[in-house]
């Protein structure tokens, strides 16, 4: 029995795949794309009750597959002070921001504070215990770095910790003495005394973040993501709010679980109720493993081989030593696990290459797909191992726009040219999957798909020329490439016949559109995910 369509998009462009091409029109029944192809083609397949769109020129993709992000936590902090730079571009515009949140605050409240980045402000560099004590002397402060791996806390957070400057520095952490004085800077693992005395968020907070994160995610396109480090913030409780927000149908967004792993994760607890890789369905599903090895590059915590620039000198931070990686690794590979790795620096992603290239030898398994989340500065003999070894890069190109410049004051002018080689990779056959590693840098797709068309920094710096692609590959990182790296290229990714109706429709055709147009002048006009609408700009959807 030939299927009709439910809803038919035409008048305008539908990019079917990198390799499909363009059609005119795709029509949508029971969830699914049933027919994409000439207007009138698929015009055959309308019945009285289809619902038309007219896209009038505008471009159809497919729903962008955000590959890592962090969407619990975004939807948490979407409720914080926000003193990321175009709120605060001042310290003491930021110091403000914290001072109103903290005089609305009851006395002992903790004010939560997300987002600045230190190049970026007026004096150059991190605030201090003592300027938060000035605007919060009541209350703890946690003010986190817009990289997440640096954080500064105040004097009534401390002695909430009970941080001292007696406290040993863990493995893979720091906490900043100046002159035998607390700063107040926390860096990495130094951080675990403040997040196990931080308020424990509820069910029904946890939930409403979810929901809160995914309606900001489908606003600009966004059908599938992975949040890349599920217990991290509420540790398994984060796994029964997510089944919750999808039994009560506050899950507006397909997710794939990339399980925290390491000491203070919830793996065992996960591979004892079978949560493997795989399990779940299309709308909620276990994905990768997990694993930090280093901070950030903006922050000096990214473990490199050669030192930054600046004092003091410092060649970042490995959160594991080489044994204790080794052996996560393979007990993680050999329970069946993909492995998603954070590892920003050269010396991360030798430490990282390494491990699951002896975890591969050990349980071969050519089609696994482990992931080097980041990947920022690769050499080509690291690419070259990785491409034999089947190990996918999965890169955040916006970090050029939003931390270029700082990348080129911290490490010089020539490492930051050859990071996050999309280009190199891609014509190496890697499939690096562009996401925004939110709320690192905002969930907003546009400054990602201008830094992959430019390398252009937000200050205007090109880094890396020559690792630009076209619009038509920077859509493919951002949905096809989405969707192998998390397993899901079979019904993701693409519109053709039988794959899941997950569609963006955009103000404008990005195919022909400058990229100045696609960073200022551009918007999502209507989001689909199984062919209902989640995001309808202009009530496009009648």
């Amino acid at each position: 029995m030939r299927l009709m369509a439910e809803t038919i998009l035409t008048g305008g462009p539908v990019f079917m795949g990198a390799s499909e091409g363009i059609a005119q029109a795709v029509a949508i029944a029971g969830g699914r794309i049933i027919a994409v192809g000439q207007s009138d083609d698929v015009a055959a397949l309308a019945t009285p009750s289809t619902r038309i769109i007219d896209l009038a020129g505008r471009l159809a993709t497919p729903g962008l597959y955000e590959a890592h992000m962090h969407l619990l936590p975004l939807g948490l902090m979407m409720g914080d002070v926000d003193v990321r730079p175009r709120h605060a571009r001042t310290l003491n515009e930021l110091l403000a921001l914290i001072k109103a949140r903290a005089e609305k605050a009851k006395p002992g409240e903790w004010v939560l504070a997300r987002g600045y980045d230190q190049f970026e402000l007026d004096v150059g560099r991190h605030p201090h215990r003592s300027e938060l004590d000035a605007v919060a002397p009541n209350n703890p402060v946690y003010l986190v770095r817009a990289c997440g791996h640096i954080s500064i806390v105040n004097s009534k957070a401390l002695e909430l910790a009970g941080v001292t400057t007696a406290t040993p520095v863990p493995q893979g952490g720091a906490i900043e003495q100046v002159n035998g004085t607390l700063t107040g800077l926390l860096a990495e693992t130094g951080r675990d005394p403040i997040k196990k005395v931080l308020p424990e968020p509820s069910n029904e907070e946890l939930v409403a973040a979810v929901e809160r994160a995914a309606r900001y995610c489908n606003s600009f396109g966004i059908t599938s993501c992975m949040d890349a480090a599920v217990g991290m913030r509420a540790g398994y409780n984060e796994i029964i709010a997510y089944r919750h927000a999808r039994r009560t149908g506050r899950l507006p967004i397909r997710v794939n679980q990339c399980l925290l792993g390491g000491p203070n994760g919830i793996l065992e607890r996960c591979h004892a109720e079978g949560l493997i890789t795989g399990y779940g369905d299309d709308s909620l599903s276990v994905g990768p493993v997990k694993i930090f090895t280093d901070g950030s590059a903006g922050g000096r915590t990214a473990a490199m081989t050669a030192p930054y620039l600046g004092e003091p000198p410092t060649t970042g931070l490995m959160l594991l030593t080489d044994a204790e990686m080794e052996a996560l690794t393979l007990d993680y590979h050999a329970k069946g696990y993909q492995l998603a790795v954070h590892a920003i620096g050269d010396a991360a992603i030798e430490q990282t290459l390494a491990a699951m290239e002896k975890a591969l030898a050990r349980h071969p398994d050519p089609d696994r797909r482990h992931r080097i989340e980041h990947c920022g500065f690769t050499s080509p003999d690291q690419m070259r191992r990785m491409r034999a070894a089947g190990i996918e890069p999965v890169p955040q190109p916006v970090f050029i726009y939003d931390f270029g410049d700082l990348y080129r004051s911290v490490l010089g002018d020539g490492r930051p040219q050859a990071s996050y080689p999309l280009r190199s990779w891609i014509d190496r056959g890697f499939q690096p999957a562009a996401s925004t590693d939110a709320p690192v840098c905002d969930a907003n797709p546009f400054p990602n798909f201008y830094t992959m068309l430019t390398r252009k920094t937000s200050r205007g710096t090109i880094i890396g020329g020559d690792e630009t692609v076209s619009i038509t590959r920077a859509i493919q990182a951002y949905t096809e490439f989405g969707a192998y790296v998390n397993r899901a290229e079979r019904h993701r990714g693409r519109l053709l016949p039988g794959m899941a109706a997950d569609i963006a429709i955009w103000s404008r055709d990005l195919l022909t559109a400058a990229p100045e147009q696609i960073l200022h002048d551009t918007a999502c006009d209507l989001t689909l995910l199984g062919g209902e609408a989640v995001h309808d700009r202009l009530n496009m959807w009648r």
